[in-house]
């Protein structure tokens, strides 16, 4: 079983002998969660019929992970998900964003396995019965290697295998689960792993980066439309990772055209074709060439930007670019052994400096206004002119957290860092930006990716040996802030 620290109740007397001088109050409905994702938490990697994603190739491959960290165990939440859920409970948590595995569901893209789909049905209904809204999000990187074998996402039949899978999930929790997420943050699955080779499944392929972008998009509007046929009722919407990139000089050319670029290639490559049906004509002079044009055929941008309900916006930092090197560069990736290359098919002479600002672990800024300043973009330019819902679906920081000798975690800066960012999500919202719900980034520590275990972004830590789970400081001030549906003013804090 599972272990977990208990959270100390602050009575009515308490909380009024401590309560802030103001707070600042979320308007009413505003969600307030947290999120995770299936390979990074789950474990039981070739458990109940499972077989192997990407990730589970990648994580092989020498050099390709920090320490060769796998998700065979991870967090084990497969096996302590009830557990896992009743923290959450305590934590006060609205709804839960989680991640179902393609490679559980339909293993090695075959057949549908009762056992993987049966495991999120009683996921969902433990939530249920425990108050926390499902908010479930279809892909979140763990394609089938069997599928990865046969092009991946740089085959534009997996965009069709996809909307099948979306309907497989729906055959098995549509009755329960009343909003989907297709797709998160696809500039990392198609960029960040066929171009740069960063992520799984670790390719160095302009061409096949672009195809593998153009493709995600297809999947998400053939997955849309296919959903929406069978329940119009259902709140659809999709996960960018987006970012708000500045130029060093604004009256330097080279560094202006240095942050359009960054811009094209992060931000709009997805926004336009999603919200717009076509890509930017800069873009496309950047790009096209590149195999962009090539991947699009008549009829693809109608179903890419077959309407959606929601957008889910993922922030941890902006971007200060030049045409000119940094003195001292800005680093992101894992220190793995394995070379890579920039993820932007035609930005790789851009340089990327520091605003002197104070970074996390990951060596990313800590810049919680460009948060504000993404919403509002967003909201003006995109969802407010589609009548879409904004979201704030990840957002959270990475740590060296040490565990005191009463057994607790002080995070500081975590606690600091989240307060900072929903201050400036209540910002968005005093300036006319409505947006509707935060999801912390992450619930749980877990296994980040190329870097492994090697980084904590829990409000919960979690010890990798023992499986114990203890809320951090983090996490209290999170169940403070739901508990009063509001954030004390910073200087209170």
């Amino acid at each position: 079983m599972t272990t977990i620290q208990p959270i100390t109740a602050t009575t009515p007397d308490a909380a009024a002998a401590g309560a802030p001088s103001a707070v600042r109050r979320f308007p009413e409905g505003f969600l307030l969660g947290a999120a995770a994702a299936a390979y990074q938490i789950e474990g039981a990697a070739h458990e109940d019929g499972r077989t192997d994603s990407i990730w589970d190739a990648f994580s092989r491959v020498p050099g390709a992970v920090v320490n060769a960290d796998n998700g065979d165990v991870a967090c084990d939440h497969y096996h302590r998900y009830r557990d896992d859920v009743a923290l959450m409970r305590e934590l006060g948590l609205d709804t839960y964003r989680f991640s179902t595995s393609w490679a559980r569901v339909h293993p090695g893209g075959g057949p549908v396995n009762a056992k993987g789909v049966d495991f999120y049905s009683r996921l969902v209904d433990e939530l249920l019965e425990q108050g926390i809204l499902p908010w479930l999000t279809l892909y979140h990187w763990d394609l089938p290697q069997a599928l990865e074998e046969q092009g991946g996402w740089a085959n534009r039949d997996t965009a069709f295998r996809f909307r099948d899978y979306a309907l497989t999930m729906h055959d098995a929790l549509g009755d329960r689960v009343k909003v989907w997420t297709t797709l998160n943050e696809p500039w990392c699955s198609s960029f960040l792993s066929y171009t740069a080779g960063a992520h799984a499944p670790g390719r160095q392929d302009v061409e096949a980066g672009l195809r593998a972008a153009h493709h995600l998009m297809l999947g998400h509007g053939l997955a849309v439309q296919a959903l929406r046929e069978r329940d119009a009722s259902l709140e659809l919407g999709i996960t960018l990772n987006l970012t708000v990139a500045k130029p060093v000089d604004p009256s330097h050319p080279g560094d202006l055209d240095a942050a359009r670029r960054i811009d094209g290639q992060f931000n709009r490559v997805f926004l336009d074709p999603i919200f717009r049906g076509h890509y930017a004509g800069d873009l496309l002079a950047d790009v096209g060439h590149l195999g962009l044009r090539d991947a699009v055929r008549p009829g693809d941008l109608e179903i890419i930007s077959a309407p959606i309900d929601a957008l889910g916006v993922n922030y941890y930092h902006g971007e200060y670019v030049s045409d000119r090197p940094a003195a001292q560069p800005i680093e992101g990736q894992a220190p793995t052994d394995r070379p890579t290359r920039s993820p932007f098919p035609a930005a790789a002479d851009v340089h990327f400096h520091s605003q002197g600002l104070p970074r996390t672990v990951m060596g990313w800024e800590v810049q919680p206004d460009g948060l504000r300043e993404l919403l509002g973009r967003v909201h003006r330019e995109y969802t407010g002119p589609a009548g879409v819902r904004l979201f704030v679906t990840e957002n959270g920081a990475a740590y060296d957290d040490e565990v005191a000798a009463d057994g607790a975690v002080h995070d500081a800066d975590r606690t600091e860092f989240l307060l900072g960012h929903l201050d400036a999500v209540l910002d968005a919202i005093d300036e006319g930006t409505p947006v509707h719900g935060y999801f912390y980034w992450s619930i749980l520590d877990n296994f980040e990716w190329a870097w492994g275990y090697d980084k904590r972004f829990g409000i919960v830590r979690v010890d990798y040996e023992t499986q114990e789970r203890t809320v951090k400081d983090s996490g209290l001030a999170y169940q403070r802030v739901i508990r009063d549906r509001g954030l004390p003013v910073a200087s209170d804090r």
